[in-house]
Order: C-alpha cells, then sequence, then structure tokens
C-alpha cells in the first residue's frame, strides 16, 4: 500500500467513526505500523489547517476524530439547529458536573459536601446524558459508586483528556479579570459635602470648623499672652511691669489695669516687702 492509499484509508476510518479512533484502531484497520499511521496523522492534520479546508482532525478522548472549524461554526449550528435539540444543563447540573470534572472519581456523598444539597437528582441526569459513568466503588465504609467523566464528555467539550481543562487558577484570573472590568466602569462615589453631611447623619460640624475659626483665632488668652510676651523679648527690652503682665495671668480686668498702672518701684517694694 502506498503512502497515498494509506493517507486516504485512515482519513475514510476517521470519516466513518462513530467514535474518536485510537491509533491502535486505526493501524488495525489500515494494515500498516503504528509509525507509519502516525506520520500520516500528522499530514491529515497539517493539510486540514489550511484555510480553504473547512473540516480538520483533532486528537480528541486519546483518539482522531474529524470536526469543522471554529470559523465556520455559526453555519454549522444553524444546521444542526434544525436537526437536533442542543445539549442544554441546569445550573445545578453544570455546579455538580464541574465538580465530577475536577474532583474524579469522586463519590455521591463528596459531591453533596462540596455542593452543600443532595445530588441524586442529578447524577441521574448526567448518566442519561452519558456525560458522565461509574468508575467502580471506593472501598469505606458502605462501599459508595464512585463517578467519572465519560468520553461523551471529552466529546462535547472537545477535548483530548481531562488535562486539557481549565485550571482553577486559570478561572480564578478571568474572575479577577472580569471583576477589575467591573470596578473600572463603575464611577467613583463623589464626597460629601457638609451640608450632604449633616442631612445624611443629623450631626453638625465642630464650632471651628463651621464658623471657619484659624488655630491662631482660637487660642486661649493665656496662649496670646506668652506669645506677645515671647515676640516683645526677641524685638528688643522691655520694662518689667510689661514682663509680669504677659507672663502671669490675669485674674480680672480690674486687677490687671491697676497693676499695668502702677510704677515699676513699687512693684519691686511689693514684691519684696520691708518687715517690721
Amino acid at each position: 500500500m502506498t503512502d497515498q492509499e494509506l493517507q486516504a484509508s485512515i482519513e475514510a476510518i476517521i470519516y466513518a467513526a462513530d467514535e474518536p479512533a485510537t491509533l491502535e484502531q486505526l493501524a488495525t484497520g489500515a494494515g500498516a505500523e503504528k509509525n507509519a499511521v502516525r506520520d500520516v496523522l500528522e499530514r491529515l492534520m497539517a493539510n486540514g489547517a489550511a484555510e480553504d479546508r473547512g473540516i480538520e482532525i483533532r486528537k480528541v478522548a486519546n483518539g482522531y476524530k474529524m470536526y469543522t472549524k471554529p470559523q465556520h461554526h455559526e453555519a454549522v449550528r444553524r444546521f444542526i439547529k434544525s436537526l437536533r435539540p442542543p445539549l442544554r444543563l441546569s445550573m445545578p447540573s453544570l455546579e455538580t458536573l464541574a465538580v465530577i470534572a475536577y474532583k474524579q472519581p469522586v463519590t455521591l456523598p463528596e459531591m453533596n459536601e462540596i455542593r452543600g444539597v443532595n445530588c441524586a437528582g442529578v447524577i441521574g441526569t448526567l448518566l442519561e446524558r452519558k456525560l458522565v459513568t461509574t468508575a467502580g466503588r471506593k472501598e469505606v465504609v458502605g462501599r459508595p459508586i464512585l463517578y467519572r467523566t465519560s468520553k461523551e464528555f471529552l466529546m462535547r467539550f472537545g477535548l483530548a483528556d481531562v488535562g486539557d481543562l481549565p485550571s482553577l487558577k486559570e478561572f480564578e484570573q478571568l474572575a479577577q479579570a472580569a471583576l477589575g472590568a467591573d470596578d473600572a466602569t463603575a464611577a467613583a462615589p463623589e464626597p460629601l459635602s457638609a451640608d450632604d453631611n449633616v442631612a445624611l447623619t443629623g450631626e453638625s460640624a465642630p464650632e471651628n470648623e463651621a464658623v471657619g475659626v484659624t488655630a491662631a483665632e482660637s487660642t486661649s488668652p493665656l496662649d496670646a499672652q506668652r506669645s506677645a510676651a515671647s515676640v516683645e523679648s526677641a524685638a528688643g527690652p522691655v520694662d518689667a511691669a510689661s514682663e509680669a503682665n504677659s507672663i502671669a495671668p490675669a485674674r480680672d480686668g480690674g486687677e490687671a489695669a491697676s497693676r499695668a498702672a502702677k510704677p515699676s518701684e513699687e512693684q519691686s517694694d511689693s514684691a519684696n516687702p520691708v518687715l517690721p
């Protein structure tokens, strides 16, 4: 058998097969060695990658099968839609199928624990759709049935094996990218004004902030006197009466005025009284 005849035979076998044909099946059907069949498969996949071809050969489920190209999916979808209804799964079915795909082989109690609900009814639906299958029993108390994804699952999703499934880290990155896009499009909230704050909380602003009093204006009389004294001492010498008035706090207005009117001698005499 020539190479062209072998290539035509393998292409015909893949086209007629209902399920992905394995390398062993193709070698047996064509009556050739595995290495020769592998070389022919590589040429067929390279030829199918050309732009003028509407179908291509892919490796899925440890076998080879013909598929339409993505750029022609819209036309094929309209045609298939008229033949049979598409595969539709409810959200609980999709969640359970995802648990089985990433945790397989997994038992029903383990699925119930992960999802937090009873998955018995959903498992029946997935078994009817031939998306999952049994994989024996787990060697624990009660020996529950193990479930795993089927070949139909790989064919439906176009996967070579379960290793082609997106990782959980990739899902997290996609989710973070989606949340980041939503945050970027959302408008930033505007800061509330004083009037809006009063309207929402019912509390008025502090007195100094409400009337616009500065720190210098809100100082006490004692602090003001001390500040004036420091300025005067920096400018030059002052008399003893002014220095005493600037340092000591005034207890009342009359006492401060009388103290400022007395001469410095009397203040010195009063500060040092003569004993009788």
